[in-house]
C-alpha cells in the first residue's frame, strides 16, 4: 500500500504521515465538510485551490498555502468552523492539517514542502 507523506524539505521534518489528495472537482468541493475529525497525523492536499473555508466542518484546522513550487506562501493556525480563509498571493494548492500541527513542527512561511509516496 502506498503511503503519502508531507515533508518539510528545509528541515527534513515529516509534517503529516498520511496525506489524502483532493484532485477532482467533487473531492475538492467536499474537502473535509461533514467529517467528524481528522487523524492526528493526517492531512488533505487540495489542488488546484487558491482559498478555503471551514463551513459545515465540526473541528478546527491548520492550513498551509503553497505556490506552484510547493513553497509555503501563507499559514493559518487553529481556524475554527464556519470561517473563510485569508487570501495569499500566488497560491496554487492548500494543505489542511489537524489544529496544532503547525505549532508542533518548525514549519514557517518561505520553506518548501514535498508530498512523497513510500511503500
Amino acid at each position: 500500500m502506498l503511503k503519502i507523506k508531507l515533508v518539510n524539505i528545509d528541515t527534513e521534518e515529516v509534517i503529516a504521515e498520511r496525506v489524502k489528495g483532493a484532485y477532482t472537482f467533487w473531492s475538492r468541493f467536499k474537502g473535509l465538510m461533514l467529517t467528524e475529525s481528522m487523524p492526528k497525523n493526517g492531512a488533505l492536499h487540495i489542488y488546484p485551490c487558491t482559498a478555503i473555508h471551514t463551513f459545515f466542518m465540526k473541528y478546527r484546522i491548520d492550513i498551509i498555502y503553497l505556490n506552484k513550487e510547493k513553497e509555503i506562501v501563507g499559514i493559518e493556525e487553529d481556524m475554527e468552523p464556519g470561517k473563510i480563509g485569508k487570501k495569499f498571493m500566488n497560491v496554487k494548492s492548500v494543505i489542511e492539517l489537524p489544529a496544532g500541527m503547525i505549532q508542533s513542527t518548525s514549519t514557517i512561511i518561505g520553506q518548501k514542502v514535498a508530498i512523497v509516496g513510500q511503500e
